[in-house]
């Protein structure tokens, strides 16, 4: 895992610059540091190591093909390279410099080309190759987007990197804020792509190649997940045992090549069914005895801690785990707006960035169970919305209309006022009620009604002043021939949601402290298994992840897991309303965002009010508001 920088320039290449883009990636590599300019061509790479797989200098980048026709700085880990090495030998390869997989990469391009290349790879990755002889520049990103690669022209000059700081660098940089991107983090606590937060700076999209040379630049894409998910749809496994069989064998084998580096590698544990199985199926599968690490908590409903120690002592792990005071996490938020470069807000950067902190004492690469909810159903949501939409589906979409109209009327305070009558008081039941009667008068499908589940402001107008209607932040793509609701909806989270938010955190999180995380669930060939696993093989009497519990439960005992899903965060609600309070009201104050002129300052007054009364948890709307604040007074 390394950090990578570089420039295309119409005249000669500013090699001081490019040092100084790649200087500021060194958390992300903190083993080396290499620069190549070929500045009559007007290019530039640089890269930041962090060094995994072969630590001698044969492993160094920017890195040559043994021809000269091609430069590459990468940053990622191929971890069929191996396989790859050996087919190429088979071709007649001759001598190898050492044993990285960038130079089995490097190889590979020359022989097979790039596009057929990375369809025969499995990883994680995002680089930049400089192709000497057709003079042009090749971005790419991994499938799911796993590794982060930001681009733009700047003053002329097209630039790149991992992360937005280096960009930044550039005397002519614009920092104009996108008003589309920062809808979306309104709306999603996140900025998805291509947008980034700056206007004319953009996120490589997963699975995509982007060609730039004196013509232009030229967007393709070599694998596409929605032809798996059509593919699978096609080609089910109906039977649970060869489902549950056939699942096995490709997580066994992703774990079994992801287990393989030069340097310590240690495995997330919370305890449920994602981590668990990657422990259970690394116990049988991988390559070295297997260290976990698990962050406790002393707020009760957040402590996950128990749950790993029982799961580590039933598989015999070296187990580490760590108890966190409130006071430790707050401490990180004022660290957020330099790790994540970009506003970004899910509370649970904040345990994840204390759990690599942990991990990283002991061990250079970490193995996560991120993914398994995207692709095997594992979310609340998921339920929550198909059941909603059964019922609503029975009621005529203009009878819904005129109800969630009517009742939508109804003052606040009258809800709140019932609400106190029933045996059991819901909680904000006004703020739940709005969003329930906006649904019944506007929603027309259980894909539609599940966008709304994703929206902080549904029903209501943006918050971001000069918002666009229609914008990115508050359209999904759920757009699978032939599917059922749940494969829709768990698609549109595949494809936005987990590159975005999930994939987003914890690359961040772990790179600020030079660690490594590899994600097993996010191989191509158990994504196209799951694929082919029916809906009611994932979701089946209110439980998600169906399949995955089955096979988890042929090596552990089923009480070990028996409890609800639980979220790996932090109260942060709560500190809104204790020691935070300050910190946000701030942040928060009317004038100070009019004046900025970045947020409504009534819309964000009204929501802040509603938060510290208690008439709604605003957790989820004010803390991208939040985030963005402190990332803006920073920069």
């Amino acid at each position: 895992m390394c950090g990578i920088a570089g420039i295309l320039a119409n005249g000669r290449a500013d090699a001081a610059l490019v040092a100084r883009m790649t200087g500021s990636l060194r958390h992300r590599g903190p083993d080396g540091e290499g620069v190549w300019t070929d500045t009559a061509a007007g290019i530039g790479l640089g890269h930041r190591r962090l060094a995994v797989i072969d630590l001698s200098a044969a492993g160094d980048q920017p890195m040559h093909s043994h021809s000269g026709r091609h430069v590459i700085s990468f940053n990622g880990e191929i971890y069929n390279h191996r396989a790859l090495r050996a087919a190429l030998a088979a071709e007649g390869a001759g001598e190898w410099r050492g044993h990285s997989d960038t130079e089995t990469l490097l190889e590979a391009i020359e022989a097979w080309g790039l596009e057929r290349t990375l369809q025969r790879c499995a990883g994680m990755f995002a680089f930049a190759l400089w192709d000497r002889r057709e003079r042009a520049l090749f971005l790419a990103r991994d499938r799911f987007g796993e590794k982060p690669l930001y681009y733009g022209r700047i003053g002329g000059e097209f630039l790149f990197a991992s992360e937005l700081k280096a960009l930044r660098l550039h005397s002519r940089f614009d920092a104009e804020i996108d008003r589309d991107a920062l809808a979306a983090l309104a709306a999603r606590g996140y900025v998805p792509a291509p947008l980034s937060i700056f206007r004319g700076i953009f996120k490589l999209p997963p699975a995509s190649i982007l060609r730039v040379d004196q013509a232009g630049e030229q967007l393709s894409s070599y694998w596409s997940y929605r032809a798996v998910v059509e593919r699978g749809l096609a080609e089910p496994l109906s039977d649970e045992a060869a489902a549950r069989e056939a699942l096995e064998a490709a997580l066994a084998a992703a774990i079994a090549e992801q287990s393989i580096a030069d340097v310590p590698v240690g495995t997330f544990l919370s305890g449920g069914i994602d981590s668990s199985s990657i422990v259970a199926l690394w116990q049988l599968h991988g390559t070295r005895p297997l260290r976990t690490y698990a962050i406790g908590f002393e707020e009760q409903g957040f402590d996950e801690a128990p749950h790993a120690r029982a799961v580590a002592r039933h598989f015999g792990t070296e187990h580490r785990e760590h108890y966190v005071g409130s006071a430790e996490a707050r401490d990180v938020i004022p660290l957020l707006p330099a790790i994540y470069d970009e506003p970004f807000a899910d509370p649970s950067q904040i345990p994840t960035w204390l759990l690599s902190r942990l991990a990283r004492e002991e061990v250079t690469v970490a193995v996560s169970g991120d993914g398994g909810d995207e692709l095997l159903g594992g979310y609340t949501r998921y339920r929550t919305a198909a059941r909603l939409w059964q019922a609503m589906a029975r009621t005529p979409p203009v009878v819904r209309h005129v109800a969630g109209a009517a009742l939508g009327r109804v003052p606040a305070r009258a809800w709140e006022g019932l609400a106190t009558l029933m045996p059991r008081r819901p909680a904000y039941p006004s703020a739940r009620l709005r969003r329930t009667f906006h649904r019944l008068r506007s929603v027309g499908s259980a894909a539609a009604l599940y966008g709304s589940f994703r929206d902080e402001w549904t029903g209501e107008a943006s918050p971001v002043v000069g918002a666009p209607a229609d914008g990115a932040g508050r359209t999904f793509d759920f757009e699978v021939g032939g599917a059922p609701d749940l494969v829709r909806m768990m698609y549109c989270d595949a494809v936005s949601y987990l590159p975005d938010d999930i994939l987003c955190k914890v690359d961040r999180a772990a790179m600020a402290h030079g660690l490594e995380v590899r994600i097993p669930f996010l191989d191509h060939r158990v994504a196209a298994v799951a694929a082919r696993i029916p809906a009611s093989l994932k979701v089946r009497d209110g439980t998600g992840k169906y399949i995955l519990r089955q096979l988890l439960f042929g090596h552990a005992p089923a009480h070990l897991f028996d409890r609800p899903k639980t979220g790996f965060s932090v109260p942060i609600g709560a500190w809104l309303k204790g020691p935070l309070k300050p910190w946000a009201e701030a942040l928060l104050e009317p004038a100070r965002l009019d004046r900025e002129g970045f947020f409504d300052g009534a819309a964000i007054a009204r929501r802040w009010r509603e938060h510290l009364a208690g008439r709604r948890d605003a957790t989820f709307s004010l803390w991208p508001v939040l985030m963005f604040q402190a990332w803006n007074a920073a920069r």
